[in-house]
């Protein structure tokens, strides 16, 4: 028997760089303490995949992705990328290819980071793989064209077994909180799309008698989302819906470096990437809040030592928890972008500190 994890290392792009590393540096850390063993591949991805390989996918990455556990994606700057054929945007490639349906974002305030309360704890569960966002709603071609100059059509789909999936997924997370769970959509005006998805949302949620369920409309959610967020515990929305909350959300306890996110599906694999981009205006400066990659990073161990029943890995994932909560609370252990007086290392040193029950040391 494998007593190994096997992760990926993808870098991205930017600040992906420093982050990613980071992440990596905390991981190990926490799994040297629990004995947890991982095997780490580092993997091309995005421009330097582009410059060194010609393409930003480079052939034969899926397939070796397929064979290991789980893998940390840094942030790609897609936007960047030249004209040409192998200048491709992969992560939406990545969450099809793997089924990775659910994007399950947490968003939660620590003190002294300017949160616009100290009690926000919720997960957005985004579904990931159709809706409005034309890279991913069709098998081919795009759901996005324009017959003439002056009309531009949109497709969004909702499909049943897309709806069903992440409302299970969105329960099975309610049910391991404070089994409380929001159906966000807008059925008032989408009768068919966003009825199909509640529908599916009620169906499941049959198979959990112990979850509350209620419904919030999309604008209605924005709004409630700045005024009363501590009301909010698992949220369960469509993919492009998902997409603005989660970057609402985040807003409210200090930004996107406090964004991080976990890709899973029905299968075994498991994707760590953070919710924000790759920042290139700061990207090499050192001052790159690491906290969404360091989180999304410790989601995975988590989600991994529950779904191969490695307690190692969980009790990784706990260590790291309250090595990142320690390294927040103090303001030459954070960033900048969150009230503090450090940069990227600084946070990697504080959390990889507390984890070994020391001090982090200044560089």
């Amino acid at each position: 028997m494998d007593h190994h994890l096997v992760i990926g290392i993808l870098n991205g792009d930017d600040i992906g760089h420093e982050i990613v590393p980071a992440a990596v540096e905390v991981v190990k850390a926490a799994a040297e303490k629990t004995g947890l063993k991982i095997d780490w591949r580092p993997m091309p991805i995005g421009r330097s995949a582009l410059d060194t390989h010609g393409t930003t996918l480079p052939e034969g990455t899926l397939e070796t992705l397929s064979t290991f556990d789980g893998f940390i994606l840094g942030p790609i700057g897609h936007q960047a990328y030249p004209e040409g054929p192998g200048a491709i945007n992969p992560h939406p490639i990545m969450r099809k290819h793997f089924n990775l349906f659910a994007n399950v974002r947490p968003t939660k305030s620590f003190p002294g980071l300017g949160a616009l309360r100290d009690d926000i704890d919720l997960v957005i569960v985004r579904e990931n793989n159709e809706g409005f966002q034309p890279d991913r709603n069709v098998v081919a071609g795009s759901g996005e064209f324009r017959p003439t100059e002056e009309v531009t059509i949109s497709v969004r789909v909702i499909t049943r077994t897309g709806s069903s999936r992440v409302a299970r997924a969105a329960f099975e997370i309610a049910q391991q909180r404070r089994k409380r769970l929001t159906l966000v959509h807008k059925n008032t005006v989408f009768k068919l799309g966003c009825g199909m998805f509640v529908e599916e949302c009620y169906r499941v949620a049959k198979e959990f008698p112990d979850v509350t369920v209620d419904e919030v409309i999309v604008d209605t959610m924005a709004m409630r989302l700045v005024r009363d967020p501590q009301s909010f515990d698992t949220v369960v929305t469509t993919n492009m819906f998902g997409d603005i909350l989660t970057d609402e959300a985040a807003g409210l306890v200090g930004g996107l470096g406090m964004a991080p996110g976990l890709c899973i599906g029905e299968g075994a694999l498991a994707m760590a990437q953070a919710t924000h981009g790759s920042a290139p205006d700061i990207a090499g400066r050192g001052i790159a809040n690491p906290f969404a990659m360091i989180e999304s990073a410790r989601m995975m161990i988590e989600w991994l030592g529950h779904n191969r029943g490695r307690q190692e890995a969980v009790d990784a994932a706990a260590l790291m928890q309250d090595a990142i909560a320690t390294a927040l609370a103090d303001p030459s252990t954070r960033t900048r972008d969150i009230r503090g007086t450090g940069g990227t290392a600084d946070m990697t040193r504080g959390i990889v500190a507390a984890i070994n029950g020391g001090t982090a040391v200044a560089a």
